[in-house]
């Protein structure tokens, strides 16, 4: 029997159909399961997502039966649902935006299991005001490193590589004077985000994260690199700064991925990276609870954007 659950948001009723479809069949949970978290961690999530450009990763099978990456907003997408329009190489795309709770509610009906944010804002999306790293295991230690390893065990060790790489960009971004974010991607490694204060624009942005990734690579050449090319890499950790460019996206600090086990990209403290059992998939859609009942790690991260022009002066003189 097909069930249709009913939600009132933001002054909306979103219906959530076929709520007992199972998004993630190995595990039992269901496309009401979804909707039901977003709810629960809409008052941390919407502040990463509004005014944001959105490309939403999208299971209308569920994770095992094939995704669509979705940027064009559909014709059948409710009017109250915002949009930006912004030029791409041969034309336009009309990206949806999610600045409240029934939006999101929404998206979680579509079966967008996890939307991934563009680094910049609608009404300036060429001036990004998040800058960040992401710091996966090489590929030595990346192999078999399914959801569900437990702690302390191999997936630990595994991921000891990305906890010292972060660690180490921290201690340089302090130099800089630029403050940081940790989190987890829910998928495979961590994100290092900064706030630039959107004076900047994307190839700036991209070429000062290099630079950056560079130093830390000459300081530790036999544990870092950024080459691009995978065969120069020699099982080093690959410090990627790809993302940092116009129309590119990351995944939104809270957000589920399309796993199994339902992992949550997850906001953390510099402290909890001390953790020998840290891993990207530490906390799930049904083991995050305990923590949300906690202050958010990032209540005071990010607030203000911080100036690249005196950051690079710093990184100049290093």
């Amino acid at each position: 029997m097909t069930t249709t659950r009913t939600i009132r948001a933001s002054g909306r009723t979103v219906e959530i159909k076929r709520a007992d479809k199972e998004l993630f069949p190995d595990d039992g949970i269901t496309k009401s399961d979804l909707a039901a978290y977003y709810r629960r961690v809409g008052r941390r999530i919407l502040p990463h997502l509004r005014g944001r450009p959105l490309m939403l990763e999208r299971h209308p099978d569920g994770i095992a039966d094939g995704r669509f990456m979705q940027k064009d907003t559909p014709d059948y997408f409710p009017e109250w649902i915002h949009r930006c329009e912004l030029p791409k190489e041969d034309g336009t795309v009309t990206y949806p935006v999610c600045d409240d709770l029934a939006t999101l509610l929404y998206l979680a009906d579509q079966a967008c299991i996890t939307p991934h944010r563009w680094l910049s804002k609608a009404d300036r999306p060429d001036h990004p005001d998040r800058l960040v790293f992401d710091l996966d295991p090489p590929p030595a230690s990346g192999r078999g490193h399914p959801h569900g390893e437990a702690r302390g065990g191999a997936a630990d060790r595994h991921f000891e590589p990305v906890r010292e790489a972060a660690a180490l960009l921290h201690e340089l971004l302090d130099e800089l004077e630029l403050p940081a974010a940790l989190m987890t991607t829910g998928s495979r490694g961590l994100h290092v985000l900064v706030p630039p204060d959107r004076r900047t624009a994307f190839d700036d942005v991209r070429a000062f994260a290099r630079d950056v990734a560079d130093l830390l690579a000459d300081r530790h050449p036999d544990r870092l690199t950024t080459a691009a090319r995978k065969q120069a890499r020699k099982g080093r950790l690959y410090l990627d700064t790809q993302r940092n460019a116009y129309a590119q996206t990351a995944v939104t600090p809270y957000a589920v991925r399309a796993l199994p086990g339902a992992p949550v990209a997850t906001p953390l403290s510099w402290t909890e990276l001390d953790d020998p059992g840290l891993t990207a998939q530490q906390w799930t859609l049904t083991t995050i609870e305990d923590r949300l009942k906690e202050e958010d790690p990032w209540q005071r991260e990010l607030r203000r954007g911080r100036s690249l022009t005196a950051a690079r002066r710093r990184l100049a003189d290093l």
